[in-house]
């Protein structure tokens, strides 16, 4: 008995079903609550910025290698945060159409894409030459002209670039990076990951003239951003 092949249509629903499951049971109950960001979720289509040994993992709740060697994608940070830690670090920040954003670690560029969609302009620094041209390609086609997807190491002087109404770390730091804090303009937002594994915390950053309010609103482990300082291991 011939079964009958799956068509597009078909694959069109599987995709769009995983895509509404990955909202309703990972993204939505992790305190995600602003209709806006979860619309985003919905129009950025994130299988797209999945490279394609890992296409089948775009809606698990877990980081997505984007080298071929998963050891190497954990070692050198290459990894996409997983969907909710991504829509709740959008959430926080509360970027306004006005924003000029500074991202830090454009990886597949789906975070710069669903920047790109909510704010006036992007700066996305990415580390890995192949990276870069693996997110231009990806935001290209997704039709997001917003977004300047520049080859830089984050953790330099960016004194130059800003200043940036919005910062956005994509990966995680030892410590608060203080050089990114005084590139925000008043009333400028940054989230981090920030700590040392098992335990790291969000840590969101809101400018007030010169001092800056610090809240730590959530715990979650991500993969670390290349080059930023580490404590000393140094022991006597």
């Amino acid at each position: 008995m011939n079964m009958p092949l799956n068509t597009s249509a078909d694959t069109t629903n599987l995709v769009e079903q995983a895509r509404f499951n990955m909202i309703e049971q990972q993204i939505r109950p992790w305190r995600l609550l602003d209709e806006d960001v979860l619309d985003l979720l919905t129009q950025v289509r994130r299988e797209e910025f999945v490279p394609a040994p890992y296409r089948s993992m775009a809606f698990m709740d877990l980081e997505v290698p984007l080298n071929a060697s998963v050891e190497e994608a954990e070692r050198t940070g290459q990894m996409m945060l997983a969907p909710r830690v991504e829509a709740r670090m959008l959430q926080d920040v509360k970027v306004k159409p006005t924003d000029r954003v500074l991202e830090i670690g454009t990886g597949s560029g789906y975070m710069a894409a669903l920047l790109g969609r909510c704010s006036a302009q992007v700066l996305s620094l990415e580390i890995n030459a192949e990276l870069v041209d693996f997110a231009k390609d990806n935001l290209r086609n997704a039709g997001i002209t917003n977004v300047e997807v520049r080859m830089g190491d984050g953790s330099r002087d960016l004194t130059s670039e800003g200043p940036f109404d919005v910062i956005i770390l994509s990966g995680s730091v030892a410590e608060l990076p203080k050089s990114l804090l005084s590139l925000l303009t008043e009333g400028g937002r940054l989230v981090a990951i920030v700590g040392q594994k098992p335990m790291m915390r969000a840590t969101l950053v809101r400018r007030n003239g010169s001092s800056f309010e610090v809240t730590e609103p959530w715990d979650v482990v991500a993969a670390r951003l290349l080059n930023f300082p580490e404590p000393s291991t140094f022991k006597f």
